[in-house]
């Protein structure tokens, strides 16, 4: 009979040693200590309030579980890997060292709904600590904005040149992306944010415990209302990962845009020194290793997204071993997001900006030729007319090398007679600019407002 193994009473042989270190989880599950021992005092106290246990024993329970929380920040704990996982590891601990008392913590749970109970804990705190890294990189992003409130550059699409716009309205796009981030997250949160702990095993227990008080204790806003559900659910799990996905692809998108930003080519921004490295045969080089580097790790998240899904997709209810696999890819995609949230908002407060490359470049392209378009309109003619006369107006550029606002009034009349000497007014690169005057438009005075609206928390 296996001594060492708190579940052994039924087994007559060993655990296969390779088969435990195959099963156990305790390498990497050891980081929820914390939230195990809070759920654990919780569940303790609960017992002894409902007279489940003795009083006695549980103040037992709670110094002993104090106890072990010191070991473990002390780094004076050595896990067990015969153990099994971190459940398994203080519970041993606990009842060796305070006896029998120890021995009465497990009643009415089950280590399917404390796992479940200690994730949700876990996932609960790491929510909020990641919200507040968003709001340190919108922060950068705001300081940015602030400082380039009146830097050009070109709009792009396709990575073509299409429209000037504010730096700073370029900013405050990615400012409007990582706040739909936090708000996914802090909707995630809700789901989250509700007790498992007395679905016991899957079909809760004979003990008249007190869940609303331990959800009390534990301060969650609700508990749950299946015990099969309760401890078979991952898609809180699942949740986050997928809104850890969508964050880490709008970094991504980031990425690439420094990325491209700092090339020879662009010249539009230079990152510090600090967030780069140099080649080991060009001595020139200067690579942008961060972004480059957050860009790849968004695809390991994809991946620990998937790779939950897949593990989930042909469970029955309700516990099963394979749910041992939600944690690596959670934890993994927790480590991921928030170092790369940390790293960017420091790269971006640090970040340089070439202004006059940027206004150059937002010169080029053609890019008001919409304007040009849009002041025939206002002319009376129809937009589809406009474009076409604005269209050949181009053509006429490009064969003869040179750029709209070159073209003298001569030349504009040979394509609409419309077009008068206040064109010249309409298609400067600030003046593009400025008459985007509508509410999410890059006017001046419309992204001013809407830094000061995030800064004001709208």
């Amino acid at each position: 009979m296996p001594k060492d193994k708190l579940w052994g009473g039924r087994f007559t042989q060993p655990t296969d040693k390779f088969v435990e270190e195959f099963t156990a989880s305790i390498q990497y599950d050891k980081r929820l200590y914390h939230q195990d021992i809070r759920g654990s005092v919780a569940h303790a106290r609960m017992l002894g309030k409902q007279g489940i246990i003795p009083l006695e024993d549980v103040e037992q329970i709670v110094h002993g579980l104090q106890a072990i929380l010191e070991q473990i920040e002390a780094g004076k704990f050595d896990f067990s890997i015969s153990l099994e996982d971190i459940h398994m590891n203080i519970e041993a601990r606990l009842s060796a060292a305070i006896g029998e008392a120890g021995k009465r913590l497990h009643t009415g749970r089950s280590r399917n709904d404390q796992v479940a109970l200690d994730i949700r804990l876990y996932l609960r705190d790491e929510i909020i600590e990641i919200t507040t890294y968003i709001d340190l990189l919108i922060d950068a992003l705001l300081t940015q904005a602030e400082d380039n409130i009146d830097t050009l550059m070109p709009g792009f699409t396709h990575l073509q040149s299409a429209q000037p716009i504010l730096f700073a309205h370029h900013l405050m796009a990615y400012i409007e992306m990582f706040k739909r981030d936090k708000e996914r997250l802090e909707d995630c949160f809700k789901r989250v944010d509700v007790l498992p702990l007395g679905a016991g095993a899957l079909a809760g227990t004979t003990f008249p415990i007190d869940r609303e008080y331990v959800a009390e204790q534990l301060k969650f806003h609700a508990i749950t209302r299946n015990s099969l559900d309760s401890v078979s659910d991952r898609d809180f799990a699942l949740e986050f990962l997928a809104d850890a996905s969508i964050l880490m692809m709008h970094l991504s998108r980031f990425s690439e845009e420094l990325i491209l930003w700092s090339t020879a080519a662009f010249q539009f921004i230079e990152l510090s020194d600090g967030f780069c490295t140099g080649s080991s045969i060009m001595p020139q080089k200067k690579n942008p290793d961060v972004p480059e580097l957050v860009r790849g790790k968004t695809g390991r998240v994809y991946g620990n997204l998937m790779a939950l899904l897949t593990t989930m997709k042909g469970l029955p209810l309700a516990y099963n071993k394979d749910m041992q696999e939600d944690k690596e890819p959670l934890f993994d995609t927790i480590d991921t997001v928030k170092g790369s949230l940390k790293i960017f908002a420091e790269m971006i407060r640090e970040m340089r900006v070439n202004v006059g490359a940027m206004r150059k470049a937002a010169g080029q392209g053609f890019s008001t030729a919409t304007d040009v378009a849009d002041y025939l309109v206002r002319k009376g003619l129809p937009f589809r007319d406009a474009h076409e006369v604005v269209g050949k107006a181009v053509a006429y550029c490009l064969e003869n090398g040179m750029d709209i606002t070159g073209l003298s009034l001569a030349e504009w009349h040979i394509f609409s007679a419309k077009i008068d000497s206040d064109i010249f007014d309409c298609i400067t690169v600030e003046a593009s600019v400025n008459a985007r005057n509508i509410q999410g438009g890059t006017a001046r005075g419309r992204v001013w407002s809407e830094i000061q609206n995030v800064r004001a928390g709208n």
